[in-house]
């Protein structure tokens, strides 16, 4: 008898795969990095093969490490990066290109362009996506593949090409083939998706030059999506669940009620709250988009994205050889207190949330001679905390302030990174007893999908805190800290210098 789901969490620098009991208990897990790569500056990239090969590791080696096949898993679900985008051959399945990952920036010009030619064009597609017109998203990657790779339009007009995200591409490979499918959230970050009707937009398919033919299905949150192949797992598991990364995280942290927020530090920070049926448009440039779908009904969300978190620690660390291991972090930074008076502003590929600015890039001010490793790696984690100020106070002027945070991701293990930001946000910050809530959500979708959960309430009762963190920092140094980071950011900006 099945005892299992399998939970899969495609992220942007490393893949997992958890085994969760059908009480919620996450039983085992496995995690694997995979390279990336930097072509030209702002340019970002995965080998489609080694985002596969990675999903296919962690789950082989999650079964035979526990002595199971396929026939032990009930259901599984797959959580991935975002926006990410992949077009491959339709008949021998090989991409055409290097996934374009979302922190790319390669299309900002052309977004840019379109934008001159058309003033309203940003407003409209607010108004039918949730989003903005930004290289963050699936639309303009997919114009530059199929108008850089050779013989790619061609191929496309000729139905000869398929489209996916990261977890679309999974599907396929899970299942041979078989599958051509997306899920509504996922959709709903392309650029192409109409967030009301819940449709792929006719005229947003012209504006962008992409033909309909290349598009997945989209389906439900938790749906029938097919089988694995036998050979993968040992045996036919239903893959009964997919989700974005964070809209997954969304459910892994059972924010089911409007007015509920998660904030994930992974390698960005994706602060979203549930806005219930109604889909919320931002004036403050953050996101409406599909929080999750589940038997054709549609929970929006508003979100904001930040795209360097651990992304920063990481680049410190592998980038500057500062650190050996993301958890020195937390020493150094307890050495040197907060009010070192060294900023970091991390635009490495550009700025996300409120700011929206593709072109800026980061740095590192306020260096004296007496500035050393401690004080930049403990700048580093503050930047993650004055970025979630930045969304907390964009939904603040949107009508909506989440003033109770519940975190997740792997930053979050950092106490004191913990502290700073509950003390930035005047706020409570709840730390998860699960970290990985992505994995957790899509495992808690399957779940529901095949039966083992009867509902979200029931899911809802399987949260646990594991660490209340409060505000302990008084009122004017917060100001007087976040006005530096403003200042900062100021600094680096190319536009929109007032966006909050």
């Amino acid at each position: 008898m099945s005892r299992y789901l399998l939970g899969i969490d495609h992220g942007t620098t490393s893949s997992r795969a958890i085994l969760l009991s059908p009480q919620g208990e996450i039983v085992d897990m496995v995690q694997q990095e995979f390279p990336q790569h930097y072509p030209h500056a702002g340019w970002v990239e995965h080998q489609p093969d080694d985002l596969w090969q990675s999903v296919r590791y962690c789950c082989t080696t999650l079964l035979s490490r526990n002595q199971l096949s396929g026939e032990d898993i009930i259901a599984l679900g797959i959580g991935n990066q975002r926006e990410t985008t992949l077009i491959w051959d339709k008949d021998t399945g090989e991409p055409i290109y290097n996934a374009i990952v979302w922190q790319d920036r390669r299309t900002a010009a052309y977004c840019q362009k379109l934008a001159a030619e058309d003033p309203q064009l940003a407003a409209r597609l607010q108004s039918k996506t949730g989003l903005l017109l930004d290289p963050y998203f699936c639309a303009s990657k997919i114009y530059w593949i199929l108008n850089n790779v050779q013989g790619a339009k061609v191929q496309a007009m000729q139905g000869k090409l398929l489209f996916g995200t990261v977890e679309t591409y999974l599907l396929w490979k899970l299942t041979g083939g078989k599958y051509h499918c997306t899920d509504a959230t996922n959709a709903s970050r392309t650029l192409l998706f109409n967030i009301h009707t819940q449709q792929w937009d006719e005229e947003l398919l012209v504006l962008f030059d992409i033909p309909p033919a290349m598009l997945p299905g989209v389906c439900d949150n938790a749906a029938e999506f097919g089988h694995t192949q036998h050979e993968l797992l040992g045996g036919p598991v239903p893959i009964l669940a997919m989700a974005g990364d964070q809209q997954a995280g969304l459910i892994g942290q059972c924010c089911f009620e409007p007015g509920m927020a998660k904030s994930t530090y992974g390698t960005g920070c994706f602060l979203m709250l549930n806005t219930g049926k109604q889909a919320l448009l931002s004036q403050h440039r953050l996101l409406t988009t599909v929080g999750y779908r589940l038997q054709g009904e549609v929970t929006y969300a508003l979100e904001g994205s930040i795209f360097m978190a651990g992304a920063t620690i990481q680049w410190l660390r592998d980038g500057l050889n500062l650190i050996q291991q993301a958890g020195e972090s937390e020493a150094l930074a307890k050495e040197v207190g907060i009010d070192h008076g060294v900023l970091l502003v991390p635009a490495f590929t550009g700025l996300g949330a409120p700011y929206w600015d593709p072109d800026a890039r980061g740095a590192i001010l306020g260096l004296t001679r007496d500035t050393g490793i401690r004080e930049i790696v403990s700048a580093g984690l503050q930047a993650v905390c004055y970025q979630s100020k930045d969304l907390q106070k964009s939904m603040q002027a949107d009508g909506v302030r989440p003033t109770d945070w519940r975190v997740d991701g792997g930053m979050v293990a950092n106490d004191w990174l913990m502290q700073f930001l509950a003390d930035m946000l005047g706020a409570n910050v709840r730390r998860s007893s699960i970290a990985e809530t992505t994995a957790l959500g899509v495992a808690y979708l399957a779940g529901l999908q095949a039966g083992v959960f009867q509902s979200l309430e029931h899911i809802a009762a399987l949260w646990q805190q594991d660490k209340l963190f409060t505000p302990k920092m008084a009122k004017a140094q917060r100001d007087r800290l976040y006005a530096n980071w403003q200042q900062g950011v100021k600094r680096i900006q190319t536009r929109n210098p007032d966006a909050l």
